[in-house]
This record gives structure tokens, C-alpha cells and sequence, in this order.
């Protein structure tokens, strides 16, 4: 039996949209107030999804708080109260949109978790706004 284990999470950032290529003209037609040169933030809520077979021994998918301390380390540690443009190694070259962000998430909680999990990643940028990621 395939189970999805669901984890939310919280951190707030700072960015900017920008491309350092194009005129700040460009960037301003393309990401209009996101663009603010200097920056602006959200309250990001994530959710880890993690679907895999029922252990038989424990009745887990996978141990919650196993999930929470990934999350907790790879994300919370690495963004909460960044300003990702500046402060986050990932975002040096690559915009911090909200696909961007949960791309990067993705990529950081995977390889710590057993390969045979398929993990997806919902990043509300707000309550409204918000993109799911699931590998390739």
C-alpha cells in the first residue's frame, strides 16, 4: 500500500526578481513591484509530501519527526529570516521565484530521504499564490 505522509513547515524570506542581465527597465516591466531593489518578503508555508510503501514493522512511511529534522535543517536553517537573493548560496545565479524556491527545496530534502520515495513540494508564497514541484 502507497501512502502519502504530509509535513508543513514555515519561514519567512526576503528577495528580489530580477534577472542581472537586463535593464532594471526589463526587470521592471517583467517583475513590476517584486523588483524592488531593495527587496521585499514573504511568509512561506511549505508542504513536504512523501509517498512510499507502509514498513510492515513500524506502520510508518517514513518517521514524521525523520521528515520534520530534514525540513528543519535543509529549509528553516537555510532560509528562515534570509534575504535569499544575498544570504542563500542556491539563489547567487538563479531568481528566487517561487518555482525557483521550491525546485531548490526539492533538491535538498530528495537526497536524504530512501530513493524509493516519491516526494513532491507545495511552496505557498502566499495564500493564494503557490507552485508544487515533483522531480522530473
Amino acid at each position: 500500500m502507497r501512502v502519502t505522509v504530509h509535513r508543513k513547515a514555515h519561514f519567512n524570506a526576503a528577495h528580489r526578481l530580477y534577472r542581472k542581465d537586463w535593464s532594471f527597465e526589463k526587470n521592471d516591466a517583467v517583475f513590476g513591484l517584486c523588483n524592488n531593489p531593495n527587496f521585499h518578503g514573504h511568509n512561506y508555508e511549505l508542504v513536504a509530501s512523501v509517498t512510499g510503501e507502509i514498513d510492515p514493522e513500524t506502520g510508518y512511511v517514513i518517521d514524521i519527526k525523520t521528515l520534520k529534522d530534514i525540513i528543519k535543517s535543509e529549509v528553516e536553517d537555510a532560509f528562515d529570516h534570509k534575504n535569499l537573493n544575498v544570504e542563500v548560496p542556491e539563489f547567487k545565479d538563479l531568481n528566487p521565484t517561487a518555482e525557483n524556491i521550491a525546485v531548490v527545496i526539492y533538491n535538498k530534502i530528495k537526497p536524504k530521504l530512501n530513493p524509493n520515495f516519491h516526494l513532491e513540494i507545495t511552496l505557498y508564497e502566499t495564500p493564494r499564490n503557490f507552485v508544487t514541484y515533483s522531480g522530473n
